[in-house]
This record gives C-alpha cells, structure tokens and sequence, in this order.
C-alpha cells in the first residue's frame, strides 16, 4: 500500500495529495479517478431552464406590447 504510486492531485493546501491513485488511472478515487466520476458529455447547463430561447424572448415582448396597450387603453376610459 506504501509503495503503490499517488494520486497527482492538488489539494486546497497546495500540496500533492497523498491517497493511493485508483489502478490503472492517476488520480485517487475522490479526485476523478473512481468509474463514472466527472462531468457528464456535452453542456447540459445551457437546457436548464429555457428563459432565454428566442420563443421566451419573444413571448415577453409580445406581454409587454400587451400591456402597454391595456394600459394605453384605460388612460382614454
């Protein structure tokens, strides 16, 4: 176990971190190195929540312009 090869990781310290590497990779298990760690593919973080689609954009535009004419309208009542 002493002798088996570390992980390369960066602690918060700036130290190396000293936990046996997973085998056959180069990093620990709590640093990447554990199957099925890691981001998954693709950026998913823009499909979030969709408020800024062209069809989101446009139907607040359209509930401004809405708005404005009710308000418009109940000026001249």
């Amino acid at each position: 176990m002493l002798s088996s090869p570390r992980c390369g990781a960066k602690t918060r310290r700036g130290t190396q971190c000293q936990a046996p590497a997973v085998s056959g990779k180069s990093r620990c298990r709590m640093h990447g190195g554990a199957a099925g760690s890691g981001a998954p593919a693709g950026n998913r973080n823009a499909l979030k929540h969709g408020r800024f689609t062209k069809e989101a954009i446009d139907k607040r535009k359209w509930a401004r312009l809405l708005y404005k004419q009710l308000v418009e309208q109940l000026k001249d009542y």
